[in-house]
């Protein structure tokens, strides 16, 4: 069934441009856009909306007015870095994150005023930013903005964000780690030297404090972690949670550097894992949600990969396929029936774990 969704898409995100070496590559969100148009996907039903850029009194719905001058002032000037070296202050990123920011803001508009059921931002995810600092390639984080958003325009009382980014979602997570917003990140983990793999948080333990304990759910995985393993992961934690949540509106930050071709992550996904989890999300947003089901893009550094993976979670979500079904089998991965039994056996254990910190907070 095609439901009413949105692509969130501005030429300015190509302005969030850290420079040619760089993993992340701008080009990917017009690649996706640019391959959703030649699939002929969109119609009366599945549009395009370019956002506005968003103002600095929407910004302050998740930063402090001393971090967004810095942004402003360290851009303009072109020179040094917005965190400790993985984000580069360039001219162009200011407005291009401005962009992207209103790329969420209008999806959470779209949804909660009727106009759409479920709305993407490609150019949204940026997860690892917090209040007062960048980090992680994250100017803004849009996801945060976007559901104090939600709660201080709409009024909106239960927010599920469900992030699948191969990073763990830290900025989010720190902004509502007080708070009864249930929050769940499954997550690369461990690994590698000082401290491990990045941003080296997202372990079980980590449930929340005070109002929000029980709430911050993370489901540290291993390197390796493939289909099946991942997909029992998802299964095992996700919808009961939600089910027993019943969130107002479902918040998905679907990174895809979790591929088994990412350069960076060192997780072993397939399109297998993103076509069952973007349907099992949209089956619970219509379920739980009234169908109100906000996507943000995140992580991935093969533009190629991640045009291709974000076009198939939009038309899943949407409910649309393109005419061409040769056109649609060539965006899939082949069936590469990656099986490791002591990675799964971890992951197992990791579910086993969660499921005996988290679940009696919830009454399961």
């Amino acid at each position: 069934m095609t439901c009413k969704t949105a692509l969130l898409y501005h030429e300015d995100y190509l302005r969030y441009d850290f420079g040619a070496g760089h993993p992340l590559k701008p080009k990917r969100y017009k690649d996706t856009f640019e391959l959703l148009k030649r699939l002929g996907v969109f119609d009366e039903n599945v549009r395009h909306y370019t956002p506005n850029h968003a103002t600095v009194e929407e910004l302050r719905l998740g930063h402090t007015e001393e971090y967004i001058h810095m942004v402003q002032k360290k851009c303009k000037a072109d020179s040094g870095y917005l965190d400790y070296g993985d984000t580069p202050a360039r001219k162009g990123i200011y407005e291009a994150s401005c962009a992207k920011v209103g790329g969420s803001i209008l999806g959470a508009e779209l949804i909660m005023n009727g106009e759409v059921e479920h709305a993407f931002n490609v150019g949204g995810g940026f997860h690892h930013a917090r209040e007062g600092s960048a980090a992680g390639f994250c100017v803004f984080n849009d996801v945060v903005i976007a559901a104090r958003y939600l709660q201080k325009k709409h009024g909106v009382k239960r927010i599920a964000i469900v992030d699948v980014d191969g990073h763990h979602g830290d900025g989010t997570q720190i902004a509502f780690y007080n708070e009864p917003i249930l929050t769940i990140s499954l997550h690369r983990y461990g690994g590698g030297v000082l401290g491990g793999f990045y941003p080296g948080t997202g372990t079980v333990d980590e449930i929340g404090e005070g109002k929000g304990k029980g709430y911050s759910v993370n489901v540290p995985l291993p390197m390796g972690t493939f289909d099946e393993a991942y997909q029992e992961a998802f299964r095992e934690i996700v919808p009961p949670l939600i089910e027993k949540y019943q969130p107002e509106v479902l918040l998905n930050q679907f990174g895809v550097d979790t591929h088994y071709q990412d350069p960076l992550v060192g997780l072993s996904l397939t399109t297998k894992s993103y076509l069952e989890v973007s349907s099992a999300l949209h089956r619970l947003a219509h379920e739980f949600s009234d169908g109100k089901y906000l996507i943000f893009g995140g992580g991935g550094y093969e533009p190629s990969n991640v045009s291709r993976c974000w076009a198939l979670i939009f038309m899943t979500i949407a409910g649309v396929k393109p005419k061409n079904s040769e056109a649609y089998r060539r965006l899939l991965d082949p069936d590469l029936k990656m099986q490791n039994p002591q990675i799964h056996k971890q992951v197992q254990e990791v579910i086993k774990d969660v499921k005996r910190t988290i679940f009696p907070h919830h009454g399961l």
